[in-house]
């Protein structure tokens, strides 16, 4: 009989957390080689908005997941073997994004890289904006921090988030800066500050303050703002400034896209 002491039992979230985890602190990401089809490396190309020895930027578009899930079709992850290195190991993505959010995602090209960026990001250095249109009307105060705790739950197989009181055994510390920069009486569009990376963090806060993010049913958005059909979550991530792992700052930002730009036109959500 082994005098190993056996492992604590931990809830099915945080053993999945603690799985990842241990996973992740391989840095990048070492894979077989995959096939990928020309148009599919042409796509990848497409999306990039900076590249230098030590990281690549991308310009993710809704639809289409940071990392493998259960929807079995190509993820971003997937089609990063475009860069993949002679001895198989390709980038490995420092944050992720959810599947109908768009916009800046970035990659560490090697293990150090990663690693000098997963500090950044442990020590805030890393600086995320988004945009997103939200509903009915503008938050009141305009500007401002949430400071609501967060925890999961989990139902059934889906994971959700939700507010939660600070001394909750699973209550973890999220921070959010937001402010106005257009709203009139049906719609606003804000700037969001992320100051901690929880998961589903701005849907959540924004849900919080009465203001949840357009096209979110889960927590609560609108599917039709001022009568203009609203296809998805209207979230983006428009910047991201970090500290290379070369040296010296890098700030990327990606564009609006197309179908929220429309939205934002047909609102009158003019700053």
């Amino acid at each position: 009989m082994s005098n190993r002491p056996s492992r604590p039992h931990l809830p099915p979230q945080r053993e999945a957390d603690r799985r990842r985890r241990r996973r992740d602190r391989g840095g990048s990401t070492r894979t077989s080689p995959q096939t990928l089809r020309p148009a599919e490396t042409d796509f990848i190309e497409s999306l990039v908005l900076w590249r230098d020895d030590h990281v690549i930027a991308f310009d993710k578009p809704v639809g289409l997941s940071s990392q493998g899930g259960r929807i079995a079709a190509r993820t971003l992850d997937d089609l990063m073997a475009a860069f993949a290195k002679n001895s198989g190991v390709k980038p490995r993505l420092v944050h992720r994004l959810d599947r109908d959010t768009s916009g800046v995602i970035l990659a560490a090209r090697s293990q150090p890289a990663a690693a000098f960026l997963g500090k950044a990001m442990m020590q805030r250095r890393v600086k995320k904006t988004y945009l997103a249109i939200v509903g009915p009307g503008a938050p009141a105060p305009p500007a401002g921090l949430i400071e609501t705790p967060l925890r999961r739950e989990l139902q059934g197989r889906e994971a959700y988030v939700r507010v939660s009181v600070d001394d909750h055994p699973e209550a973890q510390s999220a921070t959010t800066r937001y402010r106005t920069l257009a709203s009139n009486a049906d719609a606003a569009l804000l700037e969001l500050s992320p100051m901690t990376g929880r998961m589903h963090q701005l849907r959540v806060h924004l849900a919080s303050i009465g203001r949840p993010i357009a096209g979110d049913p889960r927590y609560g958005g609108a599917l039709v703002l001022a009568g203009a059909p609203v296809a998805r979550m209207m979230l983006h991530a428009a910047g991201l400034a970090f500290p290379n792992p070369g040296g010296g700052e890098t700030s990327v930002s990606a564009p609006m896209p197309a179908d929220m730009a429309a939205l934002v036109s047909r609102l009158g959500l003019v700053a």
